[in-house]
């Protein structure tokens, strides 16, 4: 799974039709529904969009996932397996409310909910086509619902199948989940055979539970003394993005969402080769090469960054023997023990700050990794509290924000060949787009496919941040061909694009 911008995807036209929830009862009658509380993420980001809706610095965005099936579409077929995707996720019939402060989330009963077809009509070219599908994708509300839509390109030969979500009801990995379900109940479902699913356990549950575990705590709690070492070295709650890059602290600017090739599959081998000679990995050698590119262009020594951790594990079963969480890439159980959320949908994420020295003159990369990967493993002691519910006990002075007060140096890394269906993913072609309108930082997407290691970035459209992520990305990809063993000093033989890497559909 490819994550790109939607610009940079080419789909080939054809006749769209498009699915809608409707309910055959109100959203409002208790009989039919489910009521929890929010989780953290649910609650802040609902509230940032409440607090925006009138005002110039709106939050919006979505994620969407598209991806192909060969073969004339059965679409009664796929609308089934559409369907079962929602019945089975309770996250995906919710609707939210405020109630005397609090976020309810209401998930409606699977019975009670139906799919409305509509055939939107035939695009002729890859433009009008393009244009449909950016605009439609852009149409999600985090305060309407539904909050996500469905729909397909539909072709003699084959489809393209897309799903938008706005993130209030899921995250990155939920993408493969959804891409893995509907195939796998597809095929089915066209071969007559009733669709075997794994199990998945509910969002609603798991955010509900963090919620009454978290409420009560205090900010004196000893739990968050991780989070209070990391803001005495760093000297506030966020890590500031080193650079600048041409915009105030307390404003929202237009993004620019772009994506470049890092390695190609032979490199990456060769990357993993070499971070495991110093006892990391990929994901460690991908932090290493983020934070040494970033000191060799004139930052800091110290690198501190905030991480997405997946929270789709046992408690006690992290990465490489560790408890708590895991960078969003690293999927399973550390003993190789099913997983019970990673089959789920939902915001299975926490946040969590990082750091750790680079090697003596940015050329250490053995060095540098391993402190990486102790970093890390120190990270994963403490992933139990939630970002939202620290950022409220800590820095309450910017909690009340709709966005973070600064751009913040910010790295993520997930492996997709890891995910459910992740070995598939050649033969579905499937792509990932985050989209958002607004922000005043930079945002760096690392991930790795069957094809080599890529990254995916939003920045602010100053002239700054285009000079500075350009010059980031050679630096990392020139520190990741050190760390495989590719030490010529001319230059990086991958090109760097003016766009992102371009997926076709035909």
């Amino acid at each position: 799974m490819l994550q790109i911008p939607f610009s940079d995807a080419t789909i080939a036209p054809g006749t769209v039709i498009s699915w809608s929830l409707r309910t055959k009862h109100s959203p409002h009658d208790e009989r039919n529904s489910t009521v929890a509380s929010a989780s953290f993420n649910q609650d802040k980001h609902h509230s940032s969009s409440e607090a925006t809706r009138s005002t110039s610095d709106g939050i919006a965005s979505s994620i969407t996932v598209t991806f192909d099936i060969a073969g004339p579409l059965d679409t009664a077929a796929l609308e089934s397996a559409l369907l079962l995707l929602v019945r089975r996720h309770e996250v995906l019939r919710s609707e939210f409310q405020r109630l005397a402060g609090d976020l309810n989330c209401t998930a409606l009963a699977p019975e009670s909910i139906a799919l409305e077809t509509e055939e939107v009509g035939h695009f002729h070219t890859r433009d009008d086509l393009h244009t449909h599908l950016d605009k439609t994708f852009k149409s999600i509300d985090t305060l309407s619902w539904p909050l996500f839509l469905m729909g397909a390109v539909v072709r003699e030969t084959n489809a393209t199948l897309y799903l938008c979500f706005d993130h209030i009801v899921c995250d990155g990995l939920s993408m493969p989940v959804v891409v893995d379900e509907i195939q796998t109940a597809y095929a089915a479902l066209t071969a007559d055979r009733a669709p075997q699913l794994p199990s998945a356990g509910s969002y609603l549950t798991f955010g509900d539970d963090q919620r009454r575990r978290y409420a009560s705590l205090r900010p004196d709690d000893d739990r968050l003394a991780y989070w209070k070492d990391f803001i005495r070295g760093n000297g506030g709650f966020f890590p500031r993005f080193p650079f600048d890059l041409g915009v105030p602290d307390d404003h929202l600017y237009p993004l620019v969402n772009r994506a470049f090739p890092l390695l190609d599959a032979h490199r990456t081998d060769a990357l993993a080769a070499g971070a495991r000679a110093s006892g990391g990995s990929v994901f460690t050698a991908v932090l290493a090469a983020a934070a040494t590119a970033q000191h060799r262009f004139g930052g800091p020594g110290v690198y501190r960054s905030l991480l997405p951790i997946s929270e789709r594990t046992d408690e006690g079963a992290g990465a490489e023997g560790s408890g708590g969480g895991r960078a969003a890439g690293e999927a399973g159980g550390a003993d190789g023990a099913p997983n019970p959320w990673q089959h789920s949908i939902g915001w299975f994420v926490n946040t969590m700050p990082i750091e750790f020295q680079v090697g003596e003159g940015g050329s250490d990369h053995a060095t540098t990794i391993a402190r990486a990967r102790a970093a890390y493993g120190e990270l994963q002691r403490h992933t139990d509290i939630p970002f939202v519910r620290a950022w409220e006990l800590l820095a309450p002075e910017s909690f009340a924000l709709h966005h973070w007060p600064f751009p913040v140096n910010f790295f993520s890394y997930i492996d997709f060949r890891r995910t459910p269906g992740g070995l598939r993913h050649p033969l579905w072609n499937p792509t990932l787009h985050v989209w958002a309108a607004r922000g005043n930082g930079i945002s760096h997407w690392f991930h790795r496919t069957a094809t080599g290691l890529h990254v995916n970035m939003l920045h602010v459209d100053t002239p700054q941040a285009h000079e500075i992520s350009d010059a980031l990305h050679d630096d990392v990809v020139r520190v990741l061909l050190e760390i495989a063993g590719h030490r010529s000093a001319g230059p990086v033989s991958i090109p760097r694009p003016s766009r992102g890497t371009t997926t076709v559909r035909t």
